[in-house]
C-alpha cells in the first residue's frame, strides 16, 4: 500500500494560485489524471492533471522535455486518446510522474515560466472516460445497502447467507459507460406491475441512482494466475466516482435467475478524474470486521489490510430537479455516506475477483456497489431512501420523490479531509434523465 511521503506535505503551495484555495478538489497534494481536450474541438483527446481550476496537458509537457527517467516515459504514455499505456506501467509510473510534477508545479519551480503555456482552463475542455473499459464489474460490497434492500423484499432474513464471506459482483455493460455530463433518454424494458398477470414493454417508472466508487485497474494478470491480496493495490491505477443507473421495476422482473440485465446496462456514468491511490495515502484506516461477525477466509485477510486497508472518502448525492433549474434553484442534498464502512475493500475486491485465474486488464473498471450508512439519511439510492417507493421525500420545492422523473439531474461528490491533511477530491458525475424515446 502507498505511504505519505513529500508530495503529501500540506505546507506545499503551487504556482498555480488556484489550487491553494481552501476547500477545493484539486490542490498540489491530489494531482488527479484524466483524458481531455479543448471542449469543441477536433484536437485529438490526450492526458491532463488537475492542478486547482486549470488542466496540465501532458502532451504539452511531454514535448516540453522538462522531465527525466521514467517521469518522462509515463508523460509520453498519456499523449495517447486514453491513458490505458499509462495504466499498464503501474504504481511506479504513476509514482513517478506524480512527484515530477509535483516538484514542477511548486512554488519556487524553475519550469513554471515553461509549464504555463502547458494549462488549460477547466471551464474550457471536455472528457471522454479516462481509459478504454474493456470490462466492467459491479460488486454489492456495502453491508448498509444490502441489508437495507434485503430488508424491503426478506424483512426477516434481508442478507442471504454468503455475503458475509464473499464479495458479490455481476459482470456489467462496458460499452455504455459515459463521463459526467452524459444525459441519457428513461430506459424501457419489459416490466410487471403490480396486480398484473403477464408483463408489458414500458419505460421503466422507477428508475434510480447508485451511490459508487470506480476502481480503474493498471497493471493487469495473466489468464490462469490469482493476484494475491498483498499485491492487489499494486494492480490498481486509482479511483473515481461511478453512478450505476438502474431501473428497478426492470430489474425486479428480470433478474432471476441470473441477475441484472437491461435494469442496468443502459448507462453508467463515471468521474473524470481518476486519483491514484498514492494521493489518497494520508486517508487510509485500519480495517477489521466485528469479533462476533464471520471472518474473511485466508486470502481474503492479511496485516496490512487490517492496518490500512479502508479509505476515508466522503460521499455525498445531489438532485436538482427541472424545476428547481427554472427557478434558478441550487441542488438539494439527498444524503452523504462514506466508503470506509465498506463491507468489502478494494484490496479484497481485486484478490477475489482473480482468484479463479480470470485475467484483469489496464483500464478495467470495477464498481463497489452502492456505498450506504447505517442511518436512513445515509442511503445511497432512492430505492432506500422512499422505502422501496413507500415513502415519498418532500423536496426543497415542495416536489416529492419516490424514484427519479424526466429532467432530474443528479450529482455524485467526493472527498477526503483529515485534520493535519490537505483536503483532495474526486471531483463530480453528473447526468440528466431525458424522456423516453419514442419508439
Amino acid at each position: 500500500m502507498s505511504s505519505a511521503n513529500a508530495t503529501h506535505d500540506p505546507q506545499l503551495r503551487s504556482w498555480v494560485n488556484s489550487a491553494n484555495e481552501p476547500g477545493g478538489d484539486f490542490p498540489i497534494q491530489n494531482l488527479p489524471f484524466a483524458a481531455f481536450r479543448r471542449a469543441g474541438s477536433r484536437e485529438a483527446f490526450r492526458g491532463g492533471v488537475a492542478i486547482g481550476d486549470a488542466v496540465l496537458d501532458l502532451a504539452a509537457v511531454s514535448a516540453l522535455g522538462v522531465l527525466q527517467g521514467l517521469a518522462a516515459q509515463a508523460a509520453a504514455a498519456c499523449m495517447q486518446g486514453s491513458l490505458n499505456a499509462f495504466m499498464a506501467m503501474g504504481h511506479e509510473a504513476s509514482a513517478a510522474l506524480r512527484e515530477a510534477l509535483s516538484a514542477a508545479l511548486r512554488t519556487g519551480s524553475a519550469h513554471e515560466a515553461r509549464l504555463r503555456p502547458a494549462l488549460v482552463a477547466q471551464d474550457a475542455v471536455e472528457y471522454r472516460v479516462a481509459a478504454d473499459v474493456g470490462d466492467y464489474t459491479d460488486f454489492y460490497a456495502s453491508i448498509h445497502h444490502a441489508t437495507a434492500v434485503g430488508r424491503l423484499f426478506r424483512p426477516d432474513n434481508p442478507l442471504l447467507p454468503n455475503f458475509k464471506w464473499v464479495p458479490i459482483g455481476y459482470h456489467g455493460r462496458a460499452s455504455s459507460i459515459r463521463v459526467s455530463g452524459f444525459d441519457f433518454p428513461r430506459p424501457q424494458g419489459q416490466v410487471l406491475a403490480p396486480g398484473d398477470q403477464e408483463p408489458r414493454l414500458a419505460p421503466t417508472r422507477r428508475l434510480d441512482y447508485e451511490l459508487e466508487v470506480g476502481v480503474f485497474i493498471g497493471r493487469g494478470n495473466p489468464l490462469g494466475s490469482a493476484i494475491p491480496l498483498a499485491a492487489a493495490e499494486q494492480h490498481v491505477f486509482g479511483l473515481c466516482l461511478l453512478n450505476d443507473w438502474s431501473a428497478r421495476d426492470i430489474q425486479a422482473w428480470e433478474y432471476q435467475p441470473l441477475g441484472p440485465f437491461l435494469g442496468k446496462n443502459f448507462a453508467t456514468s463515471v468521474s473524470p478524474w481518476v486519483v491514484t491511490l498514492e494521493a489518497l495515502a494520508p486517508f487510509r484506516l485500519p480495517w477489521a470486521r466485528p469479533p462476533e461477525e464471520p471472518q474473511p477466509l485466508p486470502y481474503l485477510a492479511g496485516p496490512e489490510l487490517q492496518r490500512a486497508g479502508a479509505i476515508d472518502i466522503q460521499l455525498e448525492v445531489w438532485l436538482q430537479t427541472q424545476r428547481m433549474r427554472a427557478a434558478g434553484a441550487p441542488p438539494l442534498r439527498l444524503s452523504h455516506s462514506g466508503f470506509s464502512e465498506a463491507w468489502w475493500t478494494v484490496s479484497q475486491m481485486v484478490t477475489h475477483h482473480t482468484v479463479n485465474g480470470c485475467n484483469l486488464q489496464p483500464g478495467d473498471l470495477l464498481g463497489s456497489g452502492t456505498q450506504s450508512g447505517p442511518l436512513p439519511a445515509q442511503a445511497g439510492s432512492l430505492l432506500e431512501l422512499s422505502a422501496g417507493g413507500k415513502q415519498p421525500l418532500t423536496l426543497a420545492s415542495g416536489e416529492t420523490r419516490t424514484f427519479l422523473e424526466d429532467g432530474d439531474r443528479v450529482t455524485l461528490r467526493g472527498w477526503c479531509a483529515r485534520e493535519g491533511c490537505t483536503r483532495i477530491g474526486f471531483g463530480e458525475v453528473s447526468g440528466t434523465v431525458l424522456p423516453a424515446a419514442r419508439p
